[in-house]
């Protein structure tokens, strides 16, 4: 019987997906990214993973069932996640044509010179509504042209072990061939959810950024679980500006989280004033390993470059229990492809 599924993951960032299903028990064939300190990360943290560094573009252009070594219709699963930007609805089949240029476009072929027997894509939640959701639409239609039926969800982070509220489209695609013998669950949720008291007790030292004396002396005056409506109103006025004219709740304006809760979504900047997170017991940001925590790498995960190119790897990085979990998901679903052949 099969021990190892194999996977193939393209915008491999800093390795939080691709560390997530290796946990689940899949071998990575190869590993793409351009980003060179999440290269870097990659290379310092699994010597013996395929990282091919070059651009996505340049790699789906050439052979390759002989660049990563394996024959078409065997990989068991592609994964990874392409930033999507507009599509044009020029041609009228809003086929694969149609995204030609997108990043998206290299991820779809990919799915049609491998034929993969499953496929995990990933993305933002905001997908779904891009354009009226004609993005999307062109997407399913796209991934219907190459041959697979598709399901999709949106999985909330904070459900599967992380302890942080990160919501994230997860969409699954089968082979047609496979799928009226197989079908894929999504996994079921935690009973418990963590917060940040659970993963904030021994944190490794690590890079972090710091508040100026005045911004630290505004964040003293919010307390834990508080924003900017927890303090005098004169200081939030001045400290604000134009944002406070702005609508809505501004809640992510002088937020200071609380240990009783999960992290927001950890983002790729420690300090940008309209979605500011202060640590729950200290007047400063999260360091870089805290943000790794809330994303659930494990603390020997090394990130390499500057402090700003750690903290955008980590932010932008899928949570590594979050892929476990799909991950667990997709090989019971390649078991039962296994099975039925035997």
């Amino acid at each position: 019987m099969q021990t190892k599924f194999t996977s193939i993951e393209l915008f491999a960032g800093a390795g939080g997906l691709a560390l997530g299903l290796e946990q689940a028990g899949f071998a990575h064939l190869g590993l793409v990214e351009l980003d060179k300190d999440a290269v870097n990360t990659l290379r310092t943290n699994r010597p013996q993973w395929k990282v091919v560094a070059e651009d996505i573009a340049e790699i789906a252009s050439r052979d390759l069932e002989q660049e990563f070594g394996i024959a078409k219709y065997e990989l068991d699963v592609l994964s990874g996640g392409s930033p999507c930007q507009s599509f044009s609805y020029a041609g009228k089949r809003l086929g694969l044509e149609d995204v030609r240029g997108t990043l998206f476009y290299h991820y779809a072929t990919f799915l049609k010179k491998l034929q993969p027997k499953m496929f995990l894509f990933e993305n933002v939640r905001g997908l779904l509504s891009h354009d009226k959701g004609r993005t999307f639409q062109t997407i399913l239609d796209i991934f219907s042209e190459q041959g697979y039926q598709v399901v999709y969800q949106v999985l909330n982070a904070w459900d599967y072990g992380v302890a942080q509220k990160r919501e994230r489209l997860i969409v699954i695609g089968i082979r047609n061939d496979l799928a009226d013998k197989i079908s894929f669950t999504y996994p079921s949720k935690h009973d418990y959810k963590p917060v940040l008291g659970d993963i904030l007790q021994d944190v490794p030292l690590s890079l972090g950024a710091k508040y100026t004396p005045k911004k630290a002396s505004i964040y003293a005056l919010v307390p834990p679980g508080g924003y900017w409506r927890d303090i005098p109103e004169d200081i939030a006025k001045d400290y604000m500006k134009s944002c406070w004219d702005m609508e809505g709740g501004r809640t992510g304006i002088l937020r200071r989280l609380s240990m009783e809760e999960p992290a927001l979504t950890v983002l790729t900047s420690p300090q940008m004033k309209q979605t500011d997170r202060c640590h729950p017991v200290e007047v400063r940001p999260f360091t870089v390993r805290e943000n790794a925590r809330i994303q659930s790498f494990p603390d020997d995960w090394q990130f390499t470059g500057s402090m700003a190119a750690q903290y955008r790897q980590v932010g932008n990085a899928v949570p590594c229990n979050l892929a476990k979990e799909v991950g667990l998901s997709l090989i019971d679903t390649l078991k039962q492809a296994a099975s039925s052949k035997a």
